[in-house]
């Protein structure tokens, strides 16, 4: 779901604001964040030496921030929509993997939480802006 704080109203009518790069795009900026949450956790103790885990769940989190960033770069409404959901995939995976740290005691029910609500809102934010796009008459700016 799309943040209110996203929104404007003019003359009644809820308009978003306008996004003139991929770092003006809030599930963009909470992708990133998350992103510095699972290099951080994997960075650390008995986490950092499983080498395999970590670079599955870092990728599948550098995944979301870029493919955000690749689908708006494209400049067309439906390519974004694809890309989003690629993005909104990679949340649902680097989740996944966050269990995996947990079950394994890499990283404490704390921080397992916080980075999944990170990962879960970024997921949330990507579903409601892809709803947005689809039922948007936007098109993208290739088509201008």
């Amino acid at each position: 779901m799309i943040h209110i704080s996203d929104w404007k109203t003019i003359d009644g009518k809820e308009k978003m604001s306008k996004i003139e790069k991929f770092e003006d795009i809030k599930s963009w900026q909470l992708a990133r964040e998350a992103t510095r949450i699972i290099f951080d956790l994997s960075s650390e103790g008995r986490f950092a030496k499983d080498f395999t885990l970590v670079n599955q769940i870092r990728r599948s989190s550098i995944s979301i921030m870029s493919n955000i960033a690749e689908g708006f770069e494209r400049g067309g409404d439906k390519e974004f929509v694809n890309f989003l959901s690629i993005a909104k995939g990679s949340c649902g995976e680097a989740r996944s993997q966050l269990y995996i740290a947990f079950d394994r005691n890499y990283i404490t029910e704390a921080e397992f939480s916080s980075a999944y609500e990170k990962l879960n809102e970024t997921g949330k934010l990507i579903g409601g802006f892809m709803n947005y796009l689809k039922k948007s008459k936007l098109r993208g700016s290739k088509f201008k």
